[in-house]
């Protein structure tokens, strides 16, 4: 079992220059959980459905996964996004 870079410390970013350094990044587990999965499963359906002339939807993609690992890589994320969680419903709690 492979431990979850997430959770190791602080966080070095994996090279992400090529797709299959990508691919390699959320196989070992750099972004979220399904995160390799729905990549694959985006990337085919953007490169079945692209224009040959336009891969923007690829590079769209890519830096939306680019993105994903920088962000679970950052050591505040869980504890910025815990703070939004309160302020939400803190505020929802107020409304009632």
């Amino acid at each position: 079992m492979t431990a979850d870079p997430a959770a190791s410390g602080p966080s070095r970013l994996p090279a992400m220059r090529t797709i299959g350094e990508l691919r390699a990044a959320l196989t070992l587990g750099y972004g979220f959980p399904g995160d390799a999965d729905d990549f694959e499963a985006e990337l085919a359906r953007e490169i079945n459905h692209a224009d040959p002339a336009d891969l923007s939807g690829v590079v769209r993609l890519v830096e939306e996964f680019r993105g994903r690992i920088t962000a679970r890589q950052d050591p505040g994320f869980d504890s910025a996004v815990a703070a939004a969680v309160a302020e939400i419903r803190a505020t929802r709690g107020s409304d009632r």
